[in-house]
């Protein structure tokens, strides 16, 4: 004689299941709080960085590699640094409105960057041009430095 299974000892409660649902939230929300405060110590890292650091010879030789890259691909132009609007005096608005004195806003890295290029690349035929590379929420998020080396138009 077979004993029958009970159908009941199969089933999983209700109260055992929102249980499961709210546990998996939970684990859920946690990894998403560490992702936040592990980008929080990234821009911290970042900003202090930024502000309070010279433009080093990693950076310098990324750049070179970047424009090199461009180069081979047969491209006039490199986007060669980009850092976020909220590092300028007016948070981007003189670069996102091609205001002529929108280098007057630089701060840290990229004034230094700015000042790099007016003193060793401009003398050398090199344009750079700053813009806005992206609107999150619909106002100035990243800014980014485009070297350019197209010879000057007739």
């Amino acid at each position: 004689m077979t004993d029958k299974p009970n159908p009941s000892s199969a089933v999983v409660s209700a109260e055992d299941l929102r249980r499961q649902m709210l546990e998996t939230q939970l684990a859920d929300m946690e990894k998403e709080d560490k992702l936040r405060e592990r980008k929080r110590e990234e821009l911290a890292k970042f900003t202090d960085d930024f502000f309070n650091k010279h433009v080093g010879p990693q950076e310098q030789s990324l750049i070179r590699n970047v424009v090199a890259r461009a180069v081979k691909d047969g491209k006039m132009e490199a986007l060669v640094y980009t850092f976020p609007s909220d590092f300028c005096s007016d948070s981007g608005r003189a670069i996102n409105s091609a205001d002529p004195d929108w280098p007057q806003t630089l701060q840290g890295k990229a004034k230094e960057l700015y000042d790099r290029f007016k003193e060793v690349a401009q003398p050398q035929g090199y344009r750079l041009k700053a813009m806005v590379i992206n609107f999150p929420g619909g106002v100035p998020g990243d800014i980014g430095f485009y070297l350019n080396w197209e010879p000057p138009a007739a």
